[in-house]
C-alpha cells in the first residue's frame, strides 16, 4: 500500500532549518501526512494501484519557499499544510477528479489544486483555500 512518512515529507529540511519548525509546523505536517495517507489507501483500494508516491515539495521554510519558481508568499508549504507528491502518469490526479475521488477528498479533509495547474505531479493540503473549493486554482 503506498505510503509517505514525516523524513520523507520533511526531506531533511528539519534538520537543516530546525530553528524554524515550531510545535504548530510539525502538528500541521502530522496531520497532512496521516490525512494523505489515508487518501492513498482509498486510491489504492479503488484503482489496484499500489505504486510508490514520492513527495516532490514537502515543508518549505520561508528561503526554500523563496527559491521555488512560481511558489506563492503565502503557500500552505510554509506552515506543513501542503505537500506536492509525484504523478508523473498523472494517475492519481485522473482519479481525484472523478466523483470517487472527490468523495474520498472530501472524506479525509483534503484539497487540491486542479490537475491542468499541476503537471506531474498532485498538490494536496489540509486547509482549505481562500475560495473554499475541494479543487481550487493557485
Amino acid at each position: 500500500m503506498p505510503r509517505i512518512s514525516l523524513p520523507d515529507y520533511w526531506m531533511g529540511r528539519d534538520l537543516k532549518f530546525a530553528a524554524q519548525l515550531s510545535p504548530r509546523i510539525r502538528a500541521n505536517a502530522e496531520l497532512l501526512v496521516e490525512r494523505v495517507n489515508k487518501l492513498l489507501s482509498r486510491y489504492s483500494e479503488a484503482t489496484g494501484d499500489d505504486e510508490e508516491r514520492r513527495v516532490n515539495s514537502g515543508w518549505r521554510p520561508p528561503a526554500v519557499n523563496a527559491a521555488v519558481k512560481n511558489a506563492k508568499p503565502r503557500s500552505r508549504h510554509l506552515t506543513g499544510e501542503a505537500g506536492d507528491l509525484g504523478d508523473d502518469d498523472e494517475s492519481l490526479d485522473t482519479w481525484l477528479m472523478t466523483e470517487a475521488g472527490q468523495k474520498a477528498l472530501e472524506e479525509c479533509e483534503l484539497w487540491m489544486e486542479h490537475p491542468d495547474a499541476t503537471p506531474r505531479w498532485c498538490h494536496l493540503q489540509c486547509a482549505p483555500p481562500g475560495s473554499g473549493r475541494r479543487v481550487f486554482f493557485p
